[in-house]
């Protein structure tokens, strides 16, 4: 046996799960549009990863049995929650406030709300697929849908965006921010959400 086959063998799970940390936050994110709210998602989900590493299978993808965890916390969280109250007269969205958008933030606002309007598998399968550079196999898999219905999502959720952002095939797209690029050409910038 060599020294790497034993350090593998005698690796813990456990350790993986830090290099993950970055694009799980980046799709809680996305999920929550909220950035406490994507924190305590992400903390449930390492807790959660960390109490059951037991069932995780060592040589498989570590990446996506925690995505998993965190959208399945995101959605049971989610029932519970239509149970709470909600800021129906808004009192505390008007205590919000929000710093200046300058130059390219404008577009990225209309690309944010946009994107706020797509169906939540869409927009899922758009984050999966798009800006955290899931394979369809591995954003089916995450998802519990076959791929076909992945690649469904994808499309319709790019052509909804496209919709919604009155773009045209022949328009050209003057957004700055990388990671709108990303999910509206299924591109991922170099750098950008890998973990």
């Amino acid at each position: 046996m060599s020294d790497l086959e034993a350090s593998e063998e005698h690796s813990d799970p456990r350790d993986e799960i830090v290099q993950h940390l970055p694009s799980m936050r980046a799709f809680a994110l996305s999920l929550t549009r909220n950035g406490s709210a994507a924190d305590d998602l992400v903390q449930d989900t390492v807790v959660k990863a960390w109490n059951k590493i037991d069932h995780f299978e060592p040589g498989t993808n570590m990446r996506a049995w925690l995505f998993t965890i965190l959208r399945n916390t995101f959605y049971s969280d989610r029932r519970k929650s239509r149970r709470e109250v909600a800021d129906v007269d808004g009192s505390f969205a008007e205590t919000l406030s929000e710093k200046p958008h300058h130059d390219g933030r404008l577009a990225m606002r209309d690309f944010e709300e946009a994107f706020a309007k797509l169906a939540d598998e869409q927009r899922e399968a758009l984050i999966l697929v798009g800006a955290s550079g899931f394979s369809y196999e591995d954003a089916a898999e995450t998802c519990g849908v076959a791929i076909g219905t992945i690649k469904s999502r994808v499309n319709r959720g790019r052509s909804r965006l496209a919709e919604l952002l009155d773009l045209h095939s022949d328009d050209s797209m003057e957004m700055t921010d990388k990671a709108t690029m990303a999910v509206v050409n299924g591109m991922i910038p170099p750098g950008r959400f890998s973990a």
